[in-house]
Formats: structure tokens, sequence, C-alpha cells
């Protein structure tokens, strides 16, 4: 699955207009290094958001094509800093 398209359906960014436009401003690493919208996600990649002042780190647990509001939280899990 597209990182955009994870990153709005995990709903750690809310639009993937929005993800995308993460991706090509340099805001979104994965495994440390820095990622385009087309990098396709697997299961154990550790995702990294730079949103404004916060860091978001996260580990991808599953890759799932729809997901409800209340599984979503089940596809990530966030890390330390």
């Amino acid at each position: 699955m597209r990182l955009d398209k994870y990153l709005k359906i995990s709903r750690l960014i809310k639009r993937r207009t929005v993800a995308n436009e993460a991706c090509d401003a340099g805001r979104v690493f994965v495994n440390g290094k820095q990622a385009r919208a087309s990098y396709d996600v697997k299961e154990g990649d550790v995702l990294e958001l730079h949103l404004g002042e916060r860091v978001l780190k996260a580990q991808v647990l599953s890759v799932v094509e729809f997901a409800r509001k209340e599984q979503a939280g089940d596809m990530y899990r966030m890390l330390e800093e």
C-alpha cells in the first residue's frame, strides 16, 4: 500500500492530500530515510512524521485496505522518542 494512503487509513494524518504534501515536503521518514508518497509500506516499517514542532514515531503492525475508526489504532504502535 502507498505511504500516503496508509497514513490516511491509519488516521495518522487526516487527509490523503495532506499526507502527500507532507511526503513531498520531506517531513515523512521510513526506517530513517526520507520517503516519497509512493513508497510501498510493509509490516515492521518505522514511520517518523515531522508535523510542525511534534515528531511522531510509529511502527507498522498491519497493512489493510480498509479500517474503521476503532480498527485504525491497531494498524500501528507508537514508539518512544
